[in-house]
């Protein structure tokens, strides 16, 4: 369920409902005839995120920030910006990741978009990359691309020790659990899906938290959907992480463990 109207907004003035914030825009489909949305979960991303929506390009239709009751001035700086595609949401209470990734994919679907988009907000992916994610579910077979960041040798001397030893450790024991044996990479967040794969997920029952990632494909898999990798870099600039190596190596294991038994 989508948060109340007082904690949507896209533009100055008074609050419009929920059914024009979320219409079907008369000029979609600029990107090969498909209407495409960007979901942006926000937390804590007061001195990235509006770089991060400056960055998106022209052809994407709606896009869809969740400020995950974020303690800093990430809301005050998305509600002074301006931009016709942008529609803006408040968690009232922190939800995590995967919380607010619900709460986008929910919005995009009451849009009527044709693929959604994942991109994080502190400033990590490059948007120049999302056509590479969109062509790969337009040409297809596929219904939910995942980039791939260790097919660059680049990027993998870019990326912090403690961040790819925690996501070689975890590529193998979520290959094991999805079933998904061809994914390299699964942490990774910038994905797109199609949004008649959302429209049949039971999204509640996605996790919350950094696991979503992971759970997504557990899900993807029990539907039988089409995965398939995108190699692309990751860029490491003075973003600070919310993700602890640690505590994913601890609790990781045994949540992947029982969503192998589902």
């Amino acid at each position: 369920m989508l948060p109340s109207a007082s904690a949507i907004s896209g533009r100055r003035g008074p609050q419009p409902s929920l059914d024009q914030q979320f219409r079907v825009a008369e000029h979609a489909g600029v990107y090969r005839q498909q209407r495409i949305a960007v979901a942006i979960p926000a937390f804590k991303t007061e001195s990235t995120i509006l770089d991060v929506i400056r960055g998106l390009p022209e052809y994407v239709d709606h896009i869809i920030v969740v400020d995950d009751a974020s303690p800093d001035t990430t809301w005050q700086r998305l509600q002074a910006f301006h931009d016709a595609r942008l529609t803006t949401i408040r968690h009232e209470s922190n939800q995590g990741v995967g919380g607010a990734m619900r709460t986008a994919f929910r919005g995009a679907l009451q849009i009527g978009c044709d693929v959604v988009v994942k991109v994080d907000g502190d400033g990590q992916m490059e948007a120049s990359r999302i056509a590479n994610l969109l062509d790969a579910i337009i040409d297809g077979p596929c219904d939910y691309a995942k980039g791939n960041r260790f097919l660059h040798r680049e990027a993998l001397a870019a990326m912090p020790r403690r961040r790819m030893f925690g996501s070689m450790a975890l590529m193998f024991l979520t290959k094991m659990a999805s079933g998904y044996w061809h994914i390299f990479d699964p942490q990774n967040g910038f994905i797109a899906c199609r949004a008649s794969v959302l429209a049949r997920l039971e999204l509640d029952r996605i996790a919350s938290d950094y696991f979503f990632e992971n759970d997504m494909l557990i899900h993807l898999n029990i539907l039988a959907c089409r995965v398939v990798d995108v190699p692309m870099p990751a860029r490491y600039g003075n973003e600070v992480s919310s993700m602890k190596i640690s505590r994913i190596l601890l609790t990781f294991p045994l949540r992947l463990f029982r969503g192998y038994w589902r």
